[in-house]
């Protein structure tokens, strides 16, 4: 059992949490896509991008996995946009997809519910955790390549992250098990395929090394 990653795992984190991130420049956008998980600052920060008006319809899209059905027992869209509504979004601005069980499917099925009403964009804010963003990226290029999208998540270095989170080997193997999906995706076909530098793959293997393996796929 690991406790306190040592502060060379920290820096390998933080390796894999800058390459999750995007880095994309804010614009305004047709529609966004709130992308379903156990972390509720993906509704905080698409309610503070609405309001700075970056886009007019909202998608919340995200069913139950193990690991949100005790927190969100009515499914992850659903408690996303009741938060986001307390912080402001009209209902009306507000689409919501509640059968999603993975990011493929976060896509298609919003693309779907978009289209049930006539909306058909050409630009899509995806707004994710931290370090999902590369994975949404991806996925969207492959399954929805008439769009373009734009990533962003709430603004948090890995530290500040670890603690809003209160578990530093949860968020560790968070990031190596996302880090696996990049890879290995592109060779299922569920995602285009991302260069992946040297020094990230090394932080990589010497997380997996010291154990940081819960959310590999076997």
């Amino acid at each position: 059992m690991i406790d306190t990653p040592a502060a060379s795992q920290i820096d390998d984190a933080r390796k894999i949490w800058d390459y999750h991130q995007m880095g994309h420049q804010l614009r305004p956008c047709d529609v966004a896509i709130g992308l379903g998980s156990h972390d509720l600052s993906v509704a905080d920060h698409a309610a503070a991008l609405y309001h700075k008006g970056l886009f007019e319809r909202l998608v919340f899209s995200g069913a139950n996995s193990p690991t949100t059905q005790a927190r969100f027992p009515r499914g992850e869209a659903v408690h996303y946009r009741e938060h986001a509504m307390r912080l402001g979004v009209p209902d009306e601005a507000i689409m919501i997809e509640p059968e999603a069980a993975n990011t493929g499917q976060n896509i298609s099925l919003s693309r779907a519910l978009l289209a049930s009403a006539d909306i058909l964009p050409t630009t899509v804010m995806l707004i994710s955790k931290p370090y999902m963003e590369r994975r949404a990226y991806a996925t969207t290029r492959l399954a929805w390549p008439g769009v373009e999208p734009i990533c962003t998540s709430a603004p948090l270095e890995l530290e500040a992250y670890i603690d809003s989170i209160g578990d530093a080997r949860l968020v560790l193997d968070m990031l190596v098990g996302d880090l696996q999906r990049v890879i290995e995706y592109p060779k299922q076909g569920f995602a285009i395929e991302q260069d992946v530098p040297e020094p990230v793959r090394e932080a990589y293997q010497r997380l997996t090394d010291a154990g940081y393996t819960s959310r590999l796929m076997s």
